[in-house]
C-alpha cells in the first residue's frame, strides 16, 4: 500500500511540475521576449525593469481567462500608481480582431498583446494553458507562476509586498 501512495504521489508531483502548478522556490529572470501591442508598439522584456508586472497569457476562448479579466482590471487600476504593470498577451491561436474586439469593449486599462508567432508564449516556458501568468518583480525576476486563476486575495499580498522592495 505504502508503494502505491509513493507512486501516485510521485506521479501527481510529476504532472503538477509538468504542468507548472507549483509555488516557485526561487526567483529566475524573466525571458527576453518582444511583445507585440495591439497599436502595433513593442515592449521589451528589459523594459520591464523598474516596475512589479503581471504578465498573464491569455485567449479570448478561454472561459476562465474571461472571467477573471475583472479582477485582473481591478487589481490593475489598484497599484499601477506604485509602479505595477500589466501585459496580457493574447495567445498564437487567438483571433486578432476577437483580441481587439475583447480589448475595446471591456475598456482593458493595460497593455495587450498578440503572439502571432507563439515566439513569446515558447520563450515563457512554452505556455500552452490559459490562463498562465507570471508576476515578475522590480528586477525583472519571475517569483511567481499560476495556471489557472490565482486567488486575487493572496496575488494582492505579494504584490503589495513586491512593491515594498526597493
Amino acid at each position: 500500500m505504502k508503494r502505491i501512495l509513493f507512486s501516485v504521489s510521485l506521479v501527481a508531483l510529476v504532472l503538477a511540475a509538468s504542468l507548472g502548478i507549483y509555488l516557485n522556490s526561487g526567483t529566475s529572470v524573466a525571458p527576453p521576449s518582444s511583445f507585440v501591442m495591439l497599436d502595433g508598439s513593442k515592449k521589451e522584456t528589459a523594459q520591464l525593469k523598474g516596475k512589479v508586472t503581471l504578465v498573464n497569457f491569455w485567449a479570448t476562448s478561454c472561459v476562465t481567462c474571461v472571467a477573471e479579466m475583472p479582477q485582473l482590471i481591478a487589481t490593475y487600476n489598484k497599484y499601477q500608481a506604485q509602479g505595477f504593470d500589466t501585459i496580457a498577451v493574447a495567445m498564437q491561436y487567438d483571433t486578432p480582431s476577437y483580441v481587439v474586439n475583447f480589448a475595446k469593449t471591456r475598456n482593458l486599462p493595460f497593455s495587450v498583446a498578440i503572439d502571432n508567432t507563439g515566439e513569446v508564449a515558447k520563450a515563457w516556458g512554452d505556455v500552452q494553458l490559459t490562463p498562465t501568468t507570471y508576476l515578475v518583480n522590480k528586477r525583472g525576476e519571475i517569483v511567481k507562476r499560476y495556471v489557472g486563476e490565482p486567488n486575487f486575495t493572496d496575488l494582492h499580498r505579494l504584490i503589495e509586498k513586491l512593491l515594498a522592495q526597493v
